[in-house]
C-alpha cells in the first residue's frame, strides 16, 4: 500500500491529528487533570477519554456493544447558558483508570483504522479531533500558568492601528459547498446557495485590543443602551467587565496568553463573546457583518485583511440550516440540535484552527454568551453609493 492510497492518507492525517491532541495534553500537569478551566465544560479528565470514545463509536459496526465507559465520555457539553454542571472531581474515574481505557480503546481503533474504507467517516474522525484541539487549547489557555508545562509565547503586535472601512458593491455571494464536491464538509455546509448580497462597507481590519480598550474606557460595559436584555442580563450577573483574556493590572491591562502574562497587545485583534462584540458595534454606529457579507468580502481584489486564521469573526447570522440541509445518517447530532435561534456563525480560523478547516464553506457556532473562543469580529455598514 503506497502513501498515495487515499485510505493511507487518511489514516496518516488521523495519526498526525491524534498527536496533537497527546501534545496538548502533555502540557498540561498531571494534578491538574481533573480541574475546570472553564465552568461551562467538562473538567480535562472526561477529554483524555472523549475522543477515543468518540472514534471508537464511530468507527465500529452499529451493532458493536458499547462500554459504561464507551458511554460516559461519549457526549461533550454544549456551552448554553442554564445550570452549570456540578460534578466533583471524585465523580470520575482515577487518572490511571482513565488512562488505560484510553490505551485499551486506541488499539481497537488503530484496528478499525486497518480494514475502515468509509472515507467521510474518517474525515469525521479526524476533523472532530482537530476541533478538539482547538477546543483544548482554549480551555488550557485559561488555566493557571503553574499548572501547565510549556515555552513562552510568541511575540504579539503592540502597535496601534486605525480603522479604515471598504467599500463593498452589490453582487453575489456563495455559501457552503455542492454535495458532489470531491472536499469533505459537515452537514451543515450542503447544499451549496448563492444569495444576492447589497452593497455595504466593512471594516478592512478586525477590531483590535487599542481600538476595543477605548470602547472599556468610555464605558461601554455599563451604558445599558447598547445591550439587548439578554445580553445586558449575563453581563450584569456574571459581572463581565472586560474582555476574558485581558488582566487589569493597576492602571494598566494585561494579556494572558497560554504560557505568560503579557502587557496588552494593542495591534492584535480582540477575542470577545458575540454579546461584547454587538455592544462595541452599536457604540461605534454599525452592525456585525451577516454571513453572506463575510462571503461577499471575502472574494479577491475586495482588499479585506485577516479574514483567514487570525481569529474566527462573529457574524450576526443566527446558525440555521441551508436549503436541502440532510444530517449526516452516522452523526444525526452534529448540526440540528443547534438550529435553535440561540447560535450564531463564526468564520474564517483561528491560529489553533486546523488547515483543513480554513475552507470558506466551513461554519463554526457557539451561543452569544461565551467569552473563551479566539473568536473577534469586524463592523460593517450599509454603503453610501
Amino acid at each position: 500500500m503506497t502513501e498515495d492510497n487515499p485510505r493511507q492518507v487518511l489514516r496518516s492525517r488521523f495519526l498526525a491529528a491524534r498527536a496533537e491532541t497527546d501534545a496538548l495534553f502533555g502540557t498540561v500537569r498531571p494534578e491538574a487533570m481533573y480541574d475546570r478551566p472553564i465552568p461551562e465544560r467538562h473538567r480535562i479528565v472526561f477529554y483524555i477519554g472523549h475522543l477515543e470514545a468518540f472514534d471508537r463509536n464511530l468507527l465500529s459496526d452499529a451493532g458493536t456493544g458499547q462500554s459504561e465507559f464507551d458511554r460516559l465520555f461519549a457526549f461533550g457539553i454544549d456551552p448554553v447558558g442554564g445550570d452549570l454542571p456540578t460534578d466533583g472531581p471524585l465523580d470520575w474515574p482515577r487518572l490511571e483508570i482513565v488512562n488505560e481505557y484510553r490505551d485499551r480503546t486506541r488499539r481497537e481503533v488503530d484496528r478499525l483504522l486497518m480494514s475502515v474504507d468509509d472515507e467521510q467517516r474518517m474525515n469525521v474522525a479526524i476533523e472532530h479531533r482537530l476541533m478538539h484541539a482547538e477546543t483544548l487549547a482554549y480551555i488550557f489557555h485559561q488555566m493557571p500558568f503553574e499548572r501547565k508545562m510549556g515555552a513562552r509565547d510568541a511575540a504579539l503586535s503592540r502597535r496601534e492601528s486605525k480603522t479604515e472601512s471598504i467599500y463593498i458593491p452589490a453582487g453575489q455571494a456563495t455559501l457552503g459547498s455542492r454535495r458532489d464536491s470531491a472536499t469533505f464538509g459537515w452537514d451543515n455546509e450542503f447544499e451549496q446557495l448563492t444569495v444576492h448580497v447589497p452593497e455595504f462597507k466593512v471594516d478592512k481590519g478586525k477590531i483590535t485590543n487599542g481600538q476595543f480598550r477605548r470602547f472599556l474606557e468610555e464605558g461601554g460595559y455599563n451604558d445599558r443602551s447598547l445591550w439587548t436584555d439578554s445580553d445586558w442580563e449575563w453581563r450584569s450577573a456574571q459581572e463581565i467587565s472586560h474582555p476574558v483574556f485581558w488582566v487589569r493590572r493597576g492602571d494598566a491591562w494585561n494579556y494572558r496568553s497560554m504560557f505568560e502574562e503579557v502587557p496588552l497587545p494593542v495591534g492584535e485583534p480582540v477575542f470577545v463573546s458575540h454579546a461584547e462584540a454587538s455592544a462595541y458595534t452599536r457604540w461605534a454606529g454599525k452592525v456585525l457583518p451577516t454571513e453572506a457579507q463575510w462571503h461577499r468580502a471575502a472574494q479577491p481584489g475586495c482588499g479585506i485583511e485577516g479574514l483567514i486564521a487570525t481569529g474566527w469573526e462573529w457574524t450576526s447570522t443566527e446558525f440555521a440550516p441551508f436549503p436541502g440541509f440532510q444530517p449526516m445518517p452516522f452523526y444525526p447530532g452534529y448540526s440540528e440540535p443547534f438550529f435553535d435561534g440561540k447560535h450564531y456563525v463564526l468564520k474564517g480560523g483561528s491560529h489553533r484552527t486546523a488547515p483543513a478547516m480554513l475552507r470558506p464553506s466551513f461554519r463554526n457556532w457557539f451561543q452569544p454568551h461565551y467569552q473563551y473562543v479566539y473568536a473577534g469580529f469586524r463592523c460593517a455598514e450599509r454603503g453610501e453609493h
